[in-house]
Parts: structure tokens; sequence; C-alpha cells
């Protein structure tokens, strides 16, 4: 009822009911001014039922809170160096972004996948940067989290990744990797129950001073030589988490927002927040 006027008593302690149909002259309802019953006033609000946003126009809204939130996070590394100002704005977005796939179940072939993390106020992550400001020996590079859940409808395994480096020792940022192992199940439509079960460090590559040290190039290389190089670069330490016996760590994860691009992720408990970004596929 585009332009539709209503029109009511003066009698403002009354309610309005309907009376009759509206004038086709002058497109004007008359209300009088006696009680309305409920079925009657269904009707009048039936005849101004909104109409469903497209498709068209959800794509749009959701691109622009997702480039948002993007924003957000461009310029405080990882969340390393965000101040409380952009901390605000950026949980601003996250809600806003959130809001789009609440009360929607979990889809685990949807989160199959690598994503590389592009924000987090998680402490024990943050730890990490800190350090990697603070400590000239230490590097970190990328950080990603792997799923293996394709096909599944209860869970799957996660592997998060850490690159790390030491300067002059090991290659820039991608020098070793430490890999976090867990099991995880769905317990609800967006929560998952992390079981971690196993710490590595592996695929070390030395810088090319130290291969220098170990193998001189005015020097011919030996067996000897070439062991120590093939050993650095086969090593892997394995650590198991928890005590033989007892029940592993474990956390749990609200996944709040999953797309093909994008992952939005909060540990239970005010463990912070997680913003990731699809990725190629780790070996």
């Amino acid at each position: 009822m585009g332009g539709m006027r209503i029109c009511t008593s003066p009698w403002l302690d009354l309610k309005p009911q309907i009376h009759g149909k509206s004038n086709n002259n002058n497109n004007m309802l008359y209300l009088a001014t006696t009680r309305t019953t409920t079925r009657e006033l269904s009707k009048v609000i039936m005849y101004h039922k909104p109409t469903s946003i497209s498709s068209t126009t959800r794509n749009v809204d959701t691109e622009t809170r997702k480039h948002e939130l993007l924003k957000a996070i461009q310029d405080t590394r990882r969340g390393s160096s965000a101040t409380p100002h952009q901390r605000c704005c950026i949980e601003e977005a996250l809600v806003s972004l959130e809001s789009l796939d609440a009360g929607l179940p979990l889809d685990l072939n949807l989160l199959n996948g690598t994503w590389r993390l592009q924000y987090t106020s998680a402490s024990d992550v943050l730890i990490l940067f800190d350090s990697a400001h603070r400590l000239p020996f230490f590097q970190v590079g990328q950080i990603y989290q792997k799923f293996e859940c394709q096909a599944e409808t209860n869970g799957g395994y996660v592997r998060n990744v850490v690159r790390w480096s030491i300067p002059k020792v090991l290659e820039e940022e991608e020098g070793a990797t430490l890999l976090v192992s867990a099991k995880f199940s769905v317990v609800s439509s967006r929560n998952i129950f992390l079981q971690f079960e196993e710490i590595t460090i592996k695929n070390i590559y030395i810088s090319e001073e130290v291969q220098a040290l170990i193998t001189p190039a005015i020097l011919p290389r030996t067996f000897f030589n070439l062991q120590i190089l093939q050993f650095i670069r086969t090593f892997e330490a394995q650590y198991p988490v928890g005590n033989p016996g007892r029940q592993s760590v474990g956390g749990l994860y609200y996944l709040s927002y999953l797309d093909n691009n994008i992952l939005l992720g909060r540990a239970v408990g005010g463990g912070g927040v997680f913003v990731f970004t699809r990725a190629h596929t780790l070996v």
C-alpha cells in the first residue's frame, strides 16, 4: 500500500479499529476509535509485509562486511600491535559478519583445507609475536590451521602449523616448522572440541652460512658432511601431549563464521578470537 495514509480519531485514550476498506479516491484507510481485535490488526500488518532481500543484495552486504573486517585488522601485525580502539573496531566488524552465519550448522566439507592466520587476540599466540619483536634471534613466519574433515559428519583432524626461524642459522621465516596435531569432534551446530595429541618439530632448513660451515666450499664434501646435512633436513622430533593413561589437553572452539575464503573462530572461555583466510594446501 505505497503512499497510503492512516487517519485516526483525535481521541488518544482509545485503540483504533479498522472500519471498511480503503477509499480508492484518496487512498486513505479510516480507523475508528474502538478496540481493535488481533485478527483485524493482523490483516493490516499483512498489507505491509516486507519484501524479501534478493540474493544479490545479500551477497553485496556480506562482501562489504568482510571487507570492513579485513580493513580493520590490516595494520595490526596479526593482532600483536592492535590498540584498544582498533580492537573495539575489529570486534564490531566481527560481530557484524558473524550475525550472517548465526544458527547455521557447520559445513565440514567447506571447513576442510588450509587456513592462514590474519589476526588473533589469543594470548598464547600473541606471546610468539611479542617474542619475535623483542628477540633478535627468533622469527615467526606464517601460521596455519589445516583441517582434514572432508566427507566427515562429526569431526576430523586439525593441525596448527607455525613457521619459525633463527636468523643466520635457519632460512628466513620458514627455517623450521612447529606442528601441533589434534583430533576434533563437533559437539553442537557451531562448536568443536579439540583434543591435542602431539607436538612435532620438522622441516628444518639451515641457512647458507651454516651449510658453508658444515661443508666448506673450498673442501670436498665427504660422506660424513653429507650425512650431517641429510640428518638436519630430515630431522623430526615428536612429543606427545598429556600423560600416558590420561586424557590429553583439549579446548572448545566456536566457529562463528565460515565461507569459501574466510573463517572466524572464538576460543570458548575468553581465549581470544581468530581470523583466517583460505590458503594453498600444505604438503
